[in-house]
């Protein structure tokens, strides 16, 4: 049995290499653009923060999926 973590999460190990900050990092940064279109806040990661497409679209699928949004 794979324990592996699947879809978004898959990203996660990387993002934090990367970008040096923990994934509750990023969930808080999205939380202050919580009103803003998925793409938006995508753009927000990206313009911001650095994040590359795939990073940021993976980050923004997780936060609006836990958000409930």
């Amino acid at each position: 049995m794979n324990d592996a973590p699947k879809g978004p999460a898959s990203y996660f190990p990387s993002i934090e290499a990367k970008y040096g900050q923990p994934i509750d990092h990023w969930m808080t940064v999205l939380g202050g653009v919580a009103d803003q279109p998925h793409m938006a806040q995508v753009a927000h990661l990206k313009d911001e923060h650095g994040l590359g497409r795939g990073h940021a679209n993976a980050l923004v699928a997780h936060f609006r999926k836990n958000a409930g949004a």
